[in-house]
């Protein structure tokens, strides 16, 4: 009987000793952002997590253990041609996604590198198809492109790119110079053809009231009339040259005597009083 108990003793602390060195093998924990990959006997037996969990000892393990939180990745596309020949740099961030723990694993070999290694790819070949000045003006229709397109490379992966950013797109000095010239050159072009057109404007109005003094001479003498008077009214002595021609056709000889006539009267006065004579 001694025997019997000594035998069960023994058989409970081999029992208890083979747990504790089997159970922390077993034994997994799984953060809430984490999936592991179960293997059983090198096939795969499904997906675990998140919390605590145990394994058939010697006969499934988690060789892979896939993060499903939304990454960041910068790339950038260094020295790529674009369709005109211009080089540029070209800097990005890629967010992406797995939304399929069994297929990042078992599909692919290493699906980050996979992802990263087409968004790459997929950049410098926009670039390539892309001409400088729409790469630089139309960036949300590229990123939108770059997205859709990497989406669908990387869906049999089990990975979802949420979006793609252009952060940044570097040009050689020497083409900012001469971009910078011909945006200038540019402007002073749509200057110039706006001045013109103006001038056009304003000749066909004076053309208009051209036609409009021709048939109403009255209309002709009063604006004549008007001028003489803005000239006088501002008092500062000027002296104004204008051809005979030019007063008879305004019909102006008479106004011109009257106001030669004023200027001359006002002379001698001040002749009289002590001064030298001269205009002000």
């Amino acid at each position: 009987m001694a025997v019997l108990i000594g035998l069960l003793i023994a058989l409970v602390i081999i029992l208890v000793l083979g747990a504790l060195i089997i159970l922390p093998s077993s034994l997994r924990i799984c953060s809430e952002w984490e999936r592991k990959v179960v293997l059983r006997l090198g096939r795969f037996n499904g997906v675990r997590g998140p919390g605590l969990f145990l394994l058939v000892p010697f006969i499934e393990r988690t060789p892979f253990t896939i993060d499903m939180r939304t990454i960041t990745s910068p790339l950038r596309a260094e020295q790529t041609l674009t369709k005109d020949g211009a080089s540029v740099t070209v800097d990005m961030i890629v967010f992406w996604q797995v939304v399929n723990s069994e297929w990042a694993a078992i599909r692919v070999a290493d699906y980050k590198a996979a992802v990263l290694g087409g968004a790459q790819a997929a950049l410098r070949d926009v670039i390539g198809r892309t001409n400088l000045a729409q790469l630089l003006s139309d960036r949300q229709a590229i990123d939108d492109y770059l997205a859709k397109t990497l989406d669908a490379q990387t869906e049999p992966w089990g990975v979802k790119v949420g979006s793609v950013q252009i952060r940044d797109i570097q040009i050689p000095a020497s083409l900012m110079d001469a971009m910078s010239r011909y945006a200038q050159a540019e402007r002073e072009s749509a200057a110039r053809v706006l001045l013109g057109e103006s001038e056009k404007r304003v000749a066909q109005s004076f053309a208009d009231a051209a036609k409009v003094y021709e048939s109403d001479r009255n209309g002709m003498q009063l604006r004549g009339m008007n001028m003489l008077f803005e000239v006088m009214k501002s008092g500062n002595g000027t002296v104004i040259l204008v051809p005979s021609s030019a007063l008879d056709s305004m019909n102006l000889g008479g106004l011109a005597s009257l106001a030669g006539a004023a200027v001359g009267g006002m002379s001698k006065s001040r002749a009289g009083n002590g001064w030298i004579g001269g205009s002000a």
